[in-house]
């Protein structure tokens, strides 16, 4: 199973492109804390991007999961760099033996440390593209597209991230 963070729901909607997590074959999850924070708050605020989620929801591309009192929550909690959503996504991951799908570096180090395998926003593009469900050009386009309104990739990454890409068209 893949459970998200925000910051790849609202990229990947923000560029309308969230629907690729349809080329998934397992179930893909949103914490309760997730969906208050990325959908509740955001059609508040009228961000376009929220109504792309809730429409995927829908959909049923997605499920909304509550999460569970668990040690390594109150454990995780302990972490002053990671906010309770971030915990959420950690502790919904370990608890459904799943996948966090999270870009910052705080949420992915605490992974590491107990035991939680993460991938990034960028990995699923590259996955589709590998994939052929989209074409390299439209991964770069979707990657460029997502730096222009404000995903944070850092310019070795994006070195890495094209260079793989260009290896797929071969």
């Amino acid at each position: 199973m893949w459970v998200f963070d925000a910051t790849p729901l609202i990229y990947l909607a923000t560029v309308d492109r969230l629907r690729l997590v349809s080329t998934l074959e397992e179930e893909c999850l949103i914490p309760r804390q997730i969906y208050d924070e990325v959908v509740t708050a955001g059609i508040e605020a009228g961000y376009a991007d929220a109504r792309r989620i809730e429409q995927c929801l829908d959909d049923g591309l997605f499920d909304v999961v509550s999460v569970d009192e668990t040690p390594l929550a109150t454990r995780l909690r302990q972490n002053p760099q990671l906010s309770a959503a971030d915990v959420a996504v950690l502790v919904c991951a370990a608890d459904v033996d799943g996948i966090a799908v999270m870009d910052e570096a705080s949420g992915r180090n605490a992974a590491e440390i107990e035991g939680v395998e993460t991938r990034g926003t960028a990995f699923l593009v590259l996955r589709c593209a590998k994939h052929g469900e989209i074409t390299v050009a439209d991964a770069r386009e979707t990657i460029d597209s997502m730096i222009e309104a404000g995903w944070y990739c850092a310019p070795d990454l994006y070195t890495k991230l094209v260079r793989k890409l260009e290896s797929f068209d071969g």
